[in-house]
This record gives structure tokens, sequence and C-alpha cells, in this order.
């Protein structure tokens, strides 16, 4: 158990499960698919801010910009200014990713996806043009749920980002089951099954 930084998140539990296990037809279909919702998990994901200067010409202006260091492949988060003490919490928790990105790395991850964000909005003029990362602050992590689905050899999961209080696609769902199938001290996935089944018993 370690304490952690972490941006306030925008969703609690009871929201999470809304979004997991919604009522209606939606979430018939859901548990259709994947089974019914047996576990929910907070995981904080560590992320680094980028002031990003983009230079084109004569024209100059930069924004703020984070990107996971664990692999870099999670959406970044675009900042209207530098987050103040006020909109992070301390966490005690065994639930979150190492960083494994280095400053340098991490910010080539964000040049590349600022460019990204850049031409996706139409800029196409360019001359002499550059984007120039630098780090800002120091690291901090971003709340995620985790819905876990089934039991046995039909066991799912779904990532909800509690900040953006949206549902994530396959890229997040890949990113959290690369990271519990690379940490040695998780259950196997066997045991992992096992034990959402002890805690949450089908009934009879």
């Amino acid at each position: 158990m370690s304490s952690i930084k972490t941006i306030k998140p925008k969703l609690d539990r009871r929201g999470a499960m809304a979004l997991l296990a919604p009522p209606g037809l939606g979430g018939f279909l859901g548990r259709a698919v994947r089974g019914p919702l047996r576990l929910v998990a907070d995981v904080y994901v560590p992320y680094r801010l980028f002031r990003v200067e983009v230079i084109n010409g004569s024209r100059r202006e930069s924004f703020l910009l984070a990107v996971d260091t664990v692999s870099g492949q999670l959406d970044p988060y675009r900042f209207p200014s530098e987050p103040e003490s006020s909109d992070f919490v301390e966490v005690e928790t065994r639930n979150h990713p190492e960083p494994l990105l280095s400053d340098h790395l991490a910010g080539e991850i964000a040049r590349d996806k600022a460019r990204r964000l850049i031409f996706s909005s139409g800029f196409f003029r360019i001359r002499n043009f550059s984007i120039c990362p630098k780090a800002q602050g120091v690291l901090f992590h971003v709340p995620y749920w985790i819905g876990f689905y089934g039991a046995g050899d039909r066991a799912n999961l779904s990532v909800v980002d509690a900040v953006r209080r949206r549902v994530e696609g396959s890229k997040a769902r890949q990113f959290f089951r690369d990271w519990l199938a690379s940490e040695r001290d998780i259950l196997s996935a066997h045991d992992v099954r096992q034990s959402i089944a002890h805690a949450f018993p089908t009934e009879r």
C-alpha cells in the first residue's frame, strides 16, 4: 500500500456501476454478451504533464498536455491551465501501475499526440513548424474504474474514466489487461476468477 497524488475523481463507485451495468435494454444486452458485473475496482494511472510550445513561422502558442507514463497509449489529457493543489487528493492504494517511461520518452509521446491534435483541428499552413514539450510539475495519477464481468472462462473487463465520466474503448481495455498480466503480485487469471466468484457468488 502506498500513498499517491491523483486528480479528484468526478465519478464514484455508484456512478461507475451505473455506466458499467446500466439498466434497461442496454444493460440486458451487455449481460448477455459479457455476463453479470461481479467486481468493480479503482485503479490509478501515472501521468506526466507537459507544456507544449508550437511554433509555426512567426506564430507561437502553447498548451498543457498530460500523457500516461506506463505505455503512452491512453488518451492524453489537455488542461486549460496547470492543475492546482486543490485539484488533487492523496489516496492510499496498491492499485496503480508503476511509471515505466522516462521524461524524455514521455515527452516524445506528448509531441506525437500534440501533432495529431493540431492537424486533426485543420492546421495546414506550415512554415518552420516545430513542437517542443517541456515537463511541468510532478507526476500525478488519473483515476479509472475497472468492471469485471462473468465467471470462470467467461471473465471480461470494462473500463471507465473517472474524470471524463465515460466508458473507454478497446485501447484502454487492452492497457489494463496488459498491466494485470504483467503484475507478478496480481493473482493469476484463474485465481482472479475464483476470487470474483467467491466474493459475488452466482445465485442458484
